[in-house]
Parts: C-alpha cells; sequence; structure tokens
C-alpha cells in the first residue's frame, strides 16, 4: 500500500506555490483582491450563465445536496431537520411539494437518487449539538468529541422508493451506532460508498453497503486512515486543529477516490467491495489550510479534480484551493494545477470564502472531463475549461446575492452567500444550494 510521503508530496507541492503568479494557477493574496463592487441584485450577476428562477424551497433556504429523478428535485437541509421535494417541470416555476424529517435533531443533508431509489444519510444535527463558539469548531476538533449537547437522533441510511416522485416512502433502514452519516456515493449499482461515523472511532471513515436487495442493506466492509479507531486502541495522532475524516468517496470503475478534510486524499482499489485496498494516499495540508471535500475523478484523462472546503471567515487561514491531480501512477498521484481563485471582488472581505463542491459527473447528468462546474462559498458558481489540465481557465460565472438572513446559528458567521451545491442536467440547467439563501435555477450558455 505505496503512501506518498510527506516529503514527497511537499516537493511536488513547492513547485505550486513558487508559480503563484502564473496564470492558470489561480494563485493569489486576498490583498490583491479589488474592493467590493456595487450590489448584487437578486438575480444575481452572470457570465454566460442566465438566471432561470428561484425558490426558498417552502420556507427553509438551507438547501445542501440536490438530486434528480422523474422531474422532481430533492434537496437535503443543513439545518432544518429533513428533506424537501420540489416540482421542477417547469424550471421557472419551482413548487415545493413535499417535506418530511428523519426525526427530531436528524440531519439528512446528503442523498443520493437513482433507479426510482432514493439512498438518504442520517445523522446528528451536528450544528445543535456543539457548544463551539464559531464556524470553525466543526472543522477543526475531531467529531467524536464534539457532541457536548447531545440529544436523541436517528443515525444510519434509510432508502426510500420514489416511484411515486412527490412521495418518497421508506422501504428500509440500516442502523449505523454512531454519529450518523456524513455523505455517500451511489449511482444505482450494488454497492453505496457511505461517509459515516460510529462508536468506537474517531470520525467518519468508510463503509461499503450492498444494496442489492433494497429492503435489506448491509455493511460488507469498512476503512479507516491510521489513528482512528479509538476503541482498538489505535493512537489518535492528529495534529490541534485539524480534523481527519472522510469527507466521501467518489468512485469511477474499480476505483475509489475519497477526500479527507485534513486527512489529505486517497485511491483505492475496489474490486473486491469485502476488501477496499489502499493504492495511494497523499496529503498537501500543511502547507495548505485542508479541508479536502469533493474528489472528482476524470477517469478518460487519468486526472482528478480535488476541491478543499473553505471553513474560515474573511480569509483567516489563508486560500483555500481546488487541485488537478495527474493520477496516471495511482500509488503516486502528483498535483499539477490550481483552479484560478475568483477575483472579481474582494470576497475575502465579505466572509467565508473559498471552494466548496464540484458537480459530479453522475450519470444521467451533464458529464465532462473538460469542463468542471464548482461551487465557491461567497462567489457563486464557476465554469472551468480544463482542456489543458496545467493552465485551466475560468470560461463563466454566476455570483448570487448575500442571503436576506441567516439560517445558520453559528456564531460569527458573515451575512454572506454560501453556495453549496450545484447539479447540472445535460442540457446545461443547474440547479444551485445555500446553507441560508434557498434554490437558484440558472441556464449554462457557454
Amino acid at each position: 500500500m505505496p503512501t506518498v510521503t510527506r516529503r514527497a508530496s511537499m516537493a511536488g507541492l513547492v513547485g505550486l506555490a513558487a508559480a503563484a503568479s502564473v496564470p492558470g494557477l489561480g494563485r493569489r493574496s486576498a490583498s490583491a483582491a479589488p474592493a467590493v463592487s456595487a450590489p448584487i441584485p437578486p438575480e444575481g450577476i452572470g457570465n454566460k450563465i442566465k438566471h432561470i428562477s428561484y425558490s426558498d424551497q417552502g420556507g427553509r433556504p438551507d438547501g445542501v445536496q440536490i438530486m434528480v429523478n422523474r422531474g422532481h428535485l430533492y434537496v437535503g437541509h443543513m439545518f432544518s431537520d429533513g428533506l424537501t421535494v420540489i416540482d421542477a417541470r417547469d424550471p421557472r416555476n419551482l413548487k415545493p411539494v413535499h417535506f418530511f424529517t428523519g426525526g427530531p435533531n436528524t440531519r439528512t443533508h446528503h442523498l443520493q437518487v437513482a433507479n426510482d431509489l432514493m439512498l438518504l444519510g442520517n445523522g446528528a444535527n451536528i450544528v445543535a449539538m456543539q457548544s463551539y463558539d464559531n464556524a470553525r469548531g466543526y472543522f477543526e476538533n475531531t467529531l467524536a468529541d464534539s457532541l457536548t449537547n447531545k440529544k436523541p437522533f436517528r443515525s444510519g441510511l434509510s432508502i426510500h422508493d420514489l416511484s411515486k416522485p412527490a412521495e418518497p416512502k421508506e422501504i428500509a433502514f440500516l442502523q449505523m451506532p454512531g454519529i450518523g452519516i456524513n455523505r455517500l456515493w451511489w449511482t444505482g449499482g450494488r454497492y453505496a460508498y457511505v461517509s459515516a461515523h460510529l462508536d468506537g472511532y474517531t470520525d467518519c471513515l468508510l463503509l461499503i453497503v450492498d444494496v442489492q436487495t433494497p429492503t435489506k442493506p448491509t455493511i460488507v466492509s469498512k476503512w479507516w486512515l491510521p489513528g482512528m479507531y479509538r476503541a482498538g486502541g489505535e493512537v489518535d495522532k492528529t495534529p490541534k486543529g485539524k480534523r481527519v475524516a472522510l469527507h466521501h468517496m467518489i468512485v469511477a470503475g474499480n476505483r475509489g477516490y475519497s477526500a479527507w478534510r485534513d486527512g489529505g486524499f486517497t485511491i483505492h482499489d475496489i474490486s473486491d467491495a469485502t476488501k477496499p485496498k489502499l493504492l495511494s494516499h497523499i496529503n498537501w495540508s500543511p502547507p495548505f489550510p485542508g479541508g479536502t471535500h469533493t474528489p472528482l475523478p476524470l477517469p478518460g484523462r487519468k486526472l482528478a479534480i480535488v476541491a478543499d472546503e473553505s471553513n474560515a471567515e474573511r480569509c483567516e487561514k489563508g486560500m483555500f484551493y481546488t487541485f488537478v491531480l495527474d493520477v496516471r501512477a495511482e500509488d503516486n498521484p502528483i498535483p499539477i494545477a490550481t483552479l484560478p481563485t475568483p477575483k472579481d471582488r474582494n470576497f475575502c472581505a465579505l466572509g467565508n470564502f473559498g471552494p466548496h463542491n464540484l458537480h459530479e459527473n453522475r450519470p444521467g447528468s451533464f458529464q465532462s472531463e473538460e469542463t468542471i462546474f464548482a461551487t465557491y462559498h461567497n462567489a457563486g458558481v464557476r465554469v472551468f475549461d480544463i482542456k489543458n489540465q496545467f493552465e485551466p481557465k475560468e470560461i463563466a460565472y454566476w455570483v448570487p446575492p448575500p442571503p436576506k438572513k441567516l439560517i445558520d446559528p453559528r456564531a460569527g458567521v458573515a451575512l454572506a452567500a454560501q453556495t453549496c451545491d450545484v447539479y447540472v442536467t445535460r442540457e446545461g440547467l443547474m440547479y444551485v444550494s445555500d446553507w441560508n439563501a434557498g434554490l437558484h435555477v440558472l441556464q449554462y450558455e457557454g
């Protein structure tokens, strides 16, 4: 199981740091940003992206992940303990048609949809059970030690029948004792790849779940980074202020690509789902701030686009980036570029600023290995051309207005757009969520 050493990883990143002023790498200091421009109108400001419509999601504007099935949207919520179904058959007139909850204090913010089924992650509403004095506490502490105000909640994987799109019906629940699911990947095959916390572990690990019989899901394997199995006597050597946890895995063929927050990026051979095999592990934090979040494989080009989620107000930790990795040698993935950092406004001055999610090229959606759709806290949606993987270029953008009010209850959070997820249809229709500001429908015109 070859692992890229810190020395080798740093050597590969030195070139990126040295190239901070090279066009295409998008590296720049916050001090170089222009002054804050004129106010943003309700429809936002777009370049090659047109605003179509908006929904407050039935009065619950705290949206996270978006899935699409039979003309309906399924939107998980960050703070509202539930999921909203929206009739989007007319994208100019979105109609919330249903809301349901996994139970009190239960967050269901991430989900996957395929074959008229929905796999929904259930777990603790962590924000309601933590006692940190600012939003960074969630990102800088081990999850197992973070619930200081624990309340009853449901933890596990629920499976729902979507044959009636507006009326999801739960048909199975796989209990996972612990704090619950963060995120998962499933596109209709036999296995779901789940990030979840289980009792005895410091934080979220990989669970591979057999869902061939949807009414009887079964965990077939687990995998974690060394030091995470506290109950097994492993010693956690994570530095103070860092958090090592699986955000999620994305699968391409028999390979799994994973983001581990401050723990870096891994590639696994998952040919045998019962025995995932580590092929490589690289971590660029430090010197970069971490928060590794979304690991998008581009298997036809032997590349991976890996977004680090920004998690500090006003760039207090420095800049976060989205990296382009060359993964031709699976035992030695190498960062070769970063996506350009948005610079049309002084986004650092407005609040938390930096990458969050990537459109994940799901089957049935817009799929490209040359055009990348990315969301940014504060800076909306950005579209990048990576035909030349060494010099990515921004080719379109949309900047949202700030929310009217905060739904996020955490202290010290600025009243700024926090664009969260983007789902892009084959036709270039974009559904875009925000933790505080509802859902926008956009049309890519590039």
